[in-house]
């Protein structure tokens, strides 16, 4: 297993192939210490084993690899095209759960800021660029090479960029690193995060992100599903299968949400003031009366207000918030149905189905099956 342990991605990569072996048999493994991208191993030319799980970053690795004869399952997505079946994750849908994110909390502007050496981060700009697009909106997108510069050339390079940037703007990084700098930038520029810029990172790293300054909001992949699927092909690869070099497409979670995004990026105070009430309140079972007694302001206006700035209406707003709750319990919990429809402001569990079935064309609990790897391995 070519694969590093550096980072929270890869390991729950490993994660999801332990599940599989779990369910399916022990291999014997070969995990030694391989740093992301780094040149391929002295020993790997001649070794003699039956499959290779690889983080395929460098074209030369790839010749390597093709050159050992041995079955080889990639799963990273840095080249544009990989001469092997991998499994990544996917893009789109990683940019559309970022996009929503930063749109339902009413910024106008946005910013994509990427890392130019990997094709993922590349196609992620134009996909995100693409979702704000959709929605009338403009984006600046900013790539750094971490391969040509060190942190200090990379934070000079960001600050140049953010500087230049409307505000209030939403910001993706194209992984909590990146989300990370551009945290450090806005500290040392004296930009208020997340009132002027707010950042969205990808990968859900916990631990570098409750150590960002405000703690970063991430978008959280399904690597443990990703690392299932690999190992499945894999296994199918070692049993003498052909299989084409095409990609499997495995969908992120869901959205991690911490203080670099907890804003409300709209100019009229009252409708910035509603849509506070109903992030704090939406799963007490409230309704638009209560968000008027909050905000006393007439129906009509409100309705109408909401609707040019957020595109949606107040009792959209609530609900919305609502799945997003659910969506978040359904896939780090065991919790029952019926205890999330309590707890997030349903007066029924089929009520609960039915809307969550209607906004996200899955059941609730077709949904917490696909989760479940990513929590604890099962098979979804």
């Amino acid at each position: 297993m070519l694969i590093e342990t550096s980072n929270t991605y890869a390991r729950e990569l490993l994660h999801g192939v332990r599940a599989f072996l779990r369910e399916h048999g022990p291999w014997c493994l070969h995990l030694s210490e391989h740093g992301r991208g780094a040149v391929e191993p002295a020993w790997l030319r001649r070794w003699k084993g039956d499959g290779i799980l690889a983080r395929v970053e460098r074209p030369a690795m790839a010749d390597v690899l093709r050159g050992t004869g041995i079955p080889v399952v990639d799963v990273s997505f840095a080249m544009e095209h990989s001469p092997f079946p991998r499994v990544v994750t996917d893009s789109r849908a990683v940019t559309r759960l970022a996009a929503e994110h930063l749109l339902e909390r009413g910024f106008r502007h946005f910013g994509y800021c990427g890392d130019s050496n990997h094709h993922w981060s590349n196609l992620r700009s134009r996909l995100f660029a693409e979702q704000v697009e959709r929605a009338g909106c403009g984006c600046e997108v900013f790539s750094v090479s971490a391969a040509s510069q060190n942190w200090e050339q990379e934070l000079a390079a960001i600050a140049r960029w953010v500087r230049g940037l409307p505000r209030p703007v939403g910001i993706m990084a194209c992984y909590d690193v990146r989300g990370q700098q551009v945290l450090e930038v806005c500290r040392r520029l004296g930009v208020e995060v997340p009132d002027e810029v707010a950042v969205i990172g990808v990968h859900n790293d916990d631990l570098l992100c409750d150590l960002c300054d405000p703690p970063l909001t991430s978008v959280i992949p399904n690597a443990r599903r990703a690392g299932y699927e690999a190992a499945a092909l894999l296994q199918r690869l070692m049993n003498g299968e052909r299989l084409p070099p095409e990609a499997t497409y495995v969908e992120p979670v869901g959205v991690a949400t911490r203080q670099s995004t907890d804003v409300v990026a709209v100019d009229d105070r009252r409708v910035s003031a509603a849509v506070r009430f109903i992030r704090d309140h939406a799963c007490e079972n409230i309704g638009v009366s209560d968000v008027l007694r909050a905000v006393p302001v007439s129906r009509s206006w409100l309705e109408r207000r909401f609707k040019q700035l957020l595109g949606r209406t107040p009792h959209e707003q609530i609900l919305r918030v609502r799945l997003d709750r659910v969506t978040t319990m359904l896939a780090t919990t065991d919790l029952p149905l019926a205890v999330i429809a309590e707890r997030t402001g349903f007066e029924h569990p089929e009520y609960l189905s039915v809307a969550f079935k209607r906004a996200t064309g899955i059941s609730p609990s077709g949904f917490r099956a696909r989760a479940a790897v990513a929590r604890d391995g099962k098979l979804a």
